[in-house]
């Protein structure tokens, strides 16, 4: 880590990398899409944006060379979030150090708080419908999503790292929260060289995390209350394993991992698989109970939890969408010679099906 904090090349004004350009030019267009279009929803999303990679970023390494434009900045980003920066950072760098963060007052947030309030009487003064009705819900919107940030960051009592792409690049390696937290003074642009293997990790951004704590199994008892449901999910299930169960050889035994629920992949493959043998395997007893008296014939059940990385003795595997465990490692070592995957639809994997648009679903098959 020494090595690369000692590489930073300063380059004209900017102190660290000529990358943080990108950073101070969207902060400009940020405020030039609120003078534009200054609208509730692009208040709260900027608010939230700006402060987990802009001001974030900031915080941890200035941008320029110079300490009177790290002030100005300081002090621009304070009006434009309606955030005094220097209390920001001092909040935050507490929350790094985990010590109680007290309030100390300075010249530097005195001069950030008084620029916030001038903002906000001046808006009341000669827009009060507009700072009432917009830029207030807005604002306080955007103070809850920054929470729920923080909150998911580390729901499980350390710090958890989100290595989408997509979500990287918009937000700067904000994803690799448990390298940055490793190493609070590294550069944002060397976050990714940091990566460790026992880093706990989410498929979700901090914002979408909550998917996490199962409300797939919530949308599953609705299924089962519904008669419509149930014709929906099974006609749209079965469209995806016709198309892709042509392409396997002959299936003597399939396993089919937490599907004790809603047993919809036990019922459409007793339909198209008759001569095969079926073994549920699920962790909760009374979702077998259920799939019990849901299915007949020849079923296996089994009250065991499924760990990713294991083998199965079966010719197919089937996996939920609501797996426990990582999903990643059943697409590198697939636990028989035939797998599929129930995924999100953005999640391609070796061939597969669209299962359903409304339900973000598809199916992927994979093989040793």
């Amino acid at each position: 880590m020494a090595s690369i904090a000692g590489h930073y090349a300063r380059t004209g004004i900017w102190r660290f990398s000529r990358r943080d350009a990108n950073l101070v030019a969207l902060a400009a267009l940020h405020a030039a899409i609120l003078v534009v279009w200054p609208v509730a929803p692009l208040i709260a999303v900027g608010v939230w944006w700006n402060s987990n990679t802009i001001a974030h970023n900031f915080i941890h390494r200035p941008f320029f060379r110079s300490a009177g434009m790290n002030r100005l900045f300081s002090a621009a980003l304070s009006v434009l979030l309606g955030i005094p920066q220097t209390l920001w950072r001092d909040r935050h760098l507490a929350h790094h150090t985990g010590v109680e963060w007290r309030l100390h007052l300075s010249r530097r947030l005195v001069a950030e708080t008084a620029l916030v309030v001038c903002l906000w009487v001046s808006l009341e003064s000669l827009q009060p419908r507009f700072f009432l009705l917009v830029y207030l819900p807005g604002y306080l919107a955007g103070l809850g999503l920054c929470a729920m940030q923080g909150h998911w960051e580390h729901a499980v009592g350390r710090p958890i790292s989100h290595y989408g792409r997509i979500y990287n690049l918009l937000c700067f390696n904000d994803g690799y929260h448990a390298e940055h937290h490793a190493a609070p003074a590294i550069h944002w642009t060397n976050l990714p060289r940091l990566t460790e293997a026992g880093a706990a990790t989410s498929p979700w951004p901090p914002l979408m995390r909550w998917l996490d704590d199962r409300p797939l199994e919530s949308m599953e008892r609705l299924v089962l209350r519904s008669p419509w449901l149930q014709r929906f999910v099974l006609r749209t299930h079965r469209r995806a394993f016709r198309a892709l169960l042509p392409q396997l050889q002959t299936i003597r035994r399939v396993t089919i991992v937490g599907g004790g629920l809603f047993p919809r992949t036990a019922l459409i493959l007793k339909e198209l698989l008759p001569a095969a043998h079926l073994t549920i395997v699920d962790s909760d007893p009374c979702n077998l109970e259920t799939a019990r008296e849901l299915l007949d014939g020849n079923i296996e059940y089994r009250n065991e939890r499924y760990v990713p990385g294991e083998s199965l003795d079966c010719d197919l595997t089937v996996i939920p969408l609501c797996l426990r465990g990582e999903r990643a490692v059943i697409y590198c070592r697939p636990p028989s010679p035939s797998v599929l995957v129930h995924d999100w639809i953005w999640h391609r994997r070796g061939t597969g099906a669209v299962v359903s648009t409304a339900l973000l679903k598809r199916l992927n098959l994979v093989r040793r």
